[in-house]
């Protein structure tokens, strides 16, 4: 919200200096986002009279003008604009005046001496035309100092308001604020009641009480509406961001940024009927004012006569009713329209307006007559006309219940003891009631004040109103010790360093995702869809986090990156309970980056195993199976210790052509909570005696998995033997069709002694004969 210091200072004048009160307000809670001068610095400019303006003697576009500058005579001034004439009033920079980017002196100007400059917007660095010179009212005072005439020694301040905070969307609630914050004075309008000179009424009929539970109207007939706004209302509309238009659209714009109670006006002579209060009907189409026609929906909220809507609630009103510059009878507007009601349908019909922003937030329901006694008011200053009598319409508002503040726990909870007088007279400068019993404050918010609702809220406003700069820093009393860390589970931070230094590179994605994504990767995936989703595309919570990862890899590869290597740490959530910790990664590309030493390869499954075996620290138990995403010949379960952690493979070809990819990339995805657990490494003496090495061939049926007989020989293996790896995996002459031939090779060391022969032949034989029980495999011949 932006606003002129000057127009604060009218209601609220604190000690304070500019940056003080800005201080002050952010320190509140109510954020100054920007302080800006209402015009660029300039000095030694006047308000001036031309008194004769004469056709240079040298020069056909040039004049030389006699000009008034409230000094005991005139000055001689050259100037060049086409609207130089005499009688006009214009500012004149006197010499030694300093511009934007120009100073002023006595200078001759073909021959004539001209003692200052007279100005255009341009050259002042203001808004406006700059064909000529900047014409002032006939009323401006000669010689007055133009800055002070003008006021654009004002300061624009703007907040940067929580959405909690509605009340402070107007001059009187900051007022107000400001007041209870500094002890200084507020002074608010004085609203008198309009007495009714007229009995003409508009039949209001509000068909959605829970939507609008109060609707004032009025008429008021024979206004002008050509009415010049007053250069005091213009100049603050101006400097709060509003474009003045006509007279009685300046004023209930001027009583919303004054009151914070948005107002319409209606051209009464194209209202037809009964004025409806309703939802929208299905295929109902509305012209707004800024020339946009929507469609509405059910659920919004509209303002109809017989023939149709003629505005939406809340928002904007309709073109075909708006008051025009001949228009000589209008019926003026304002409601308290539910936020619940409001929130969200500006923004689905891509509009953002004043109205909204309050509306959706909380107006003063206490305070809607008031401002339409304000509006009228000035619309019979400023316009002329005779009102009627107030139409109002009242079903019911939100309540006001009282709270209960306990004034030990405000102490407890703050951390210093607050004065309750003092608390009470805070609370009350804000608007509430309150009343002491005892120990505690019964407090009752007032009607513009939403988000007081429980003890809490008090206390954040007693504190507040005290001053955070006003709390004491007090150290912690309580020692600091170092928590136990389990040196079994690796850190978080640990897994992304190993993944660093594996080459790979961590993303952050949305854990808002498309549900299309989800329902590709994962048939039976049934994502938790957001109720309120900031963009079509991301309306659904991710169940895994390869969507993420695969969105990134496009995205890099759109931007010539041909190798990508990623990983990500976090949460997917299967359902509102379960919402386990993942980790997933990608690999894409060469192998390794392109170099001499070595040739270029894709990057493949074993890649990616071998990586998180290092990851892990020992072999990892790969399985076959199947899932949806993933390529069904080059794909696996991974399991360690017997249990199920994740997946790794390629992408599956119609997922390839679905993400639109040149080549499918390989990924996994783990359980990152069980893949942190680790063993302690243990204490062993190296062994001085020599180890023995035995190559063993077996035969099995092709379908058996390698690791299915890894683990069956080292399940059964003896304690001298030390390891038990495949080196080779052979099919072709000499082994049937059916069946495959994989070497082992075992090494065994005992650290006592030498093995003999006889130990050795003892270990393989265990070996064996567990591979032919279990797995069916018999020695190659």
């Amino acid at each position: 919200m932006q606003f002129p210091e000057s127009w604060l200072r009218s209601l609220v004048n604190p000690a304070l200096d500019t940056a003080q009160l800005a201080h002050a307000v952010t320190m509140a809670g109510l954020e100054v986002e920007a302080l800006a001068a209402a015009a660029p610095p300039f000095n030694h400019v006047v308000v001036a009279e031309i008194l004769s303006a004469e056709k240079h003697p040298d020069a056909d576009r040039l004049r030389v003008c006699q000009v008034d500058v409230g000094e005991a005579s005139p000055v001689t001034i050259v100037c060049g604009a086409p609207n130089a004439a005499a009688g006009l009033k214009v500012p004149c920079a006197r010499p030694g005046a300093k511009l934007p980017g120009i100073e002023i002196k006595v200078a001759k100007v073909r021959g004539v001496e001209s003692f200052g400059m007279l100005c255009s917007t341009r050259e002042l660095g203001l808004e406006g035309t700059a064909d000529g010179l900047m014409v002032l009212d006939a009323d401006a005072p000669v010689g007055e100092d133009f800055r002070t005439w003008l006021n654009l020694n004002d300061t624009l301040i703007t907040l940067k308001l929580t959405p909690n905070r509605a009340d402070c969307l107007s001059m009187r609630g900051l007022a107000r604020e400001i007041g209870a914050i500094t002890g200084a004075e507020v002074r608010m309008p004085q609203i008198a009641e309009v007495a009714s000179r007229i009995q003409d009424t508009v039949r209001v009929q509000v068909s959605a009480p829970e939507a609008c539970p109060l609707y004032v109207g009025r008429v008021v007939r024979g206004l002008n509406a050509q009415a010049t706004t007053p250069h005091w209302m213009a100049e603050r509309l101006e400097r709060s961001g509003i474009r003045p238009l006509l007279a009685p659209v300046d004023i209930t714009n001027y009583v919303m940024l004054e009151l914070g109670q948005p107002m319409h006006a209606f051209a009464l002579s194209r209202l037809n009927g009964v004025l409806e209060v309703r939802m929208a009907r299905e295929g109902e189409q509305l012209a707004l004012l800024n020339g946009q026609t929507v469609e509405l929906a059910p659920d919004m909220l509209v303002i109809a006569d017989a023939g149709g809507p003629v505005a939406l609630a809340g928002i904007m009103g309709g073109q075909p009713t708006s008051v025009e510059r001949f228009t000589v009878d209008v019926f003026l507007e304002a409601a308290f329209f539910a936020p619940a009601a409001i929130a969200g349908r500006a923004r689905r019909l891509g509009l953002a307006t004043d109205s909204s922003h309050r509306f959706e937030r909380g107006v003063d329901f206490g305070a809607t007559r008031q401002a339409m006694e304000r509006a009228t008011q000035l619309l019979i200053d400023l316009c002329g006309g005779q009102a009627g009598p107030i139409t109002e319409v009242v079903a019911e508002l939100p309540r006001r219940d009282p709270i209960t503040l306990r004034l030990a726990r405000l102490k407890r909870v703050a951390g210093v003891e607050l004065d309750a007088d003092e608390v009470m007279h805070g609370l009350a400068a804000l608007g509430a009631g309150v009343e002491r019993q005892e120990d505690r404050l019964i407090v009752t918010p007032p009607s513009f004040r939403f988000d007081l609702a429980i003890e809490e809220d008090l206390i954040e406003e007693a504190v507040r109103l005290f001053g955070y700069d006003n709390i004491p820093a007090q150290p912690p009393a309580a020692p600091s010790r170092m928590l136990p860390q389990d040196e079994t589970l690796l850190a978080d931070d640990t897994l992304r360093q190993m993944l660093v230094d594996l080459d790979y590179q961590e993303v952050i994605t949305y854990s808002f995702v498309d549900p299309a994504w989800e329902t590709a990767l994962d048939a039976g995936a049934r994502p938790l869809e957001l109720a309120n989703p900031i963009a079509s595309q991301l309306s659904a919570m991710r169940t895994t986090l390869w969507g993420g990862l695969i969105e990134t890899l496009r995205h890099n590869l759109n931007r010539q990156q041909e190798r990508v290597r990623i990983f990500e740490l976090g949460r997917v959530y299967a359902s509102q309970v379960e919402q386990p910790m993942k980790l997933g990664g990608l690999a894409y590309g060469d192998a390794v980056p392109e170099q001499w030493g070595a040739p270029s390869r894709r990057v493949d499954f074993f890649d990616l195993k071998g990586d998180l075996e290092r990851l892990v620290g020992h072999p990892l138990d790969t399985r076959c199976g199947e899932h949806s995403a993933l390529h069904p010949g080059q794909s696996a379960a991974l399991w360690v210790n017997g249990q199920a952690i994740g997946w790794i493979g390629a992408l599956h070809p119609r997922l390839v052509q679905a993400f639109d990819l040149p080549a499918a990339p390989v990924l996994f995805e783990l359980d990152s909570q069980v893949l942190a657990r680790h063993r302690l490494p243990r204490h062993a003496t190296l062994s001085r005696f020599p180890l023995v090495r035995r190559d063993l061939a077996f035969v099995l049926d092709v379908h058996t998995p390698a690791g299915e007989l890894l683990n069956v020989l080292r399940d059964a293996a003896p304690g001298r033997v030390q390891s038990i790896e495949v080196f080779d995996d052979y099919r072709g002459k000499g082994v049937a069709e059916n069946q495959k031939s994989l070497a082992i090779r075992v090494v065994m060391q005992d650290t006592e002694r030498t093995l003999t022969d006889q130990d050795v032949e003892e270990a393989v034989q265990k070996l064996v004969g567990a591979a032919l029980r279990q797995c069916n495999a018999a020695l190659r011949a």
